[in-house]
């Protein structure tokens, strides 16, 4: 017989407990330091810290939106089965229109992924959203393109953590560059890391989180 732990709630214990005891969280704050958490136990790779980029006002941003009923808007549909309902604080709505009609054959047309033709059928949802993004760089892009260029509403949280070797890097780098000119709060993974159970699990660390910490009444921003 093979020797294992059975016990659901025993496994899950150990494991976060075995994530606090072999990671150095070096100088994290505290709450981006619980996300991290959830992202090393995702993934199993306990380096993750370092390469962490942060607004310092990322997780009360979206514990804040979540809390206030802030739809969640997702790149990829493993993205969207990602996030843990149950954790949610508002029965939070999530969306993604990865797989919307036409929008494979308008990216067709226009010679560009799904991805971004995906990413500008959030616009009606944009204000004040959270924003997951676990696979695609071109949704990151094209996301921050229409930020920036475009004036297309600001969302309360931007998480990016598109995976892979052609944009993923770039596409972060300039999230960090952007979010912080156009003031809003990210979180990324440095470098060609991430995929779509690191940044469901950062989603789902920040609305753990939500859960935890007294309502604040909610202050909905203007379009701009």
């Amino acid at each position: 017989m093979i020797d294992y732990l059975k016990d659901p709630e025993a496994i899950y214990q150990e494991s976060f407990a075995t994530v606090r005891r072999e990671t150095d969280f070096g100088d994290l704050p505290p709450d981006i330091a619980e996300v991290a958490v959830r992202i090393i136990h995702s993934c199993g790779m306990t380096d993750i810290p370092p390469a962490l980029g942060y607004s310092a006002d990322a997780v009360r941003s979206g514990i804040a939106a979540l809390q206030a009923g802030a739809p969640i808007l997702c790149d990829v549909n493993m993205v969207e089965d990602g996030v843990i309902k149950r954790f949610l604080p508002a029965q939070n709505s999530t969306w993604c229109c990865i797989d919307d009609m036409d929008v494979a054959q308008d990216a067709r047309r226009r010679g560009i992924t799904r991805s971004s033709v995906a990413t500008e059928r959030w616009l009606p949802y944009l204000l004040d959203a959270v924003v997951v993004i676990g696979n695609a760089p071109t949704s990151l892009f094209r996301l921050l393109e229409g930020l920036e260029q475009e004036g297309w509403p600001h969302p309360s949280l931007i998480l990016g953590f598109p995976v892979g070797f052609v944009g993923a890097a770039e596409s972060k780098i300039f999230l960090s560059e952007q979010a912080q000119a156009l003031e809003i709060p990210f979180m990324t993974l440095h470098g060609r890391r991430g995929g779509s159970a690191i940044a469901a699990a950062a989603l789902n660390a920040i609305a753990v989180l939500s859960r935890e910490v007294p309502a604040r009444p909610p202050q909905l921003r203007e379009s701009r």
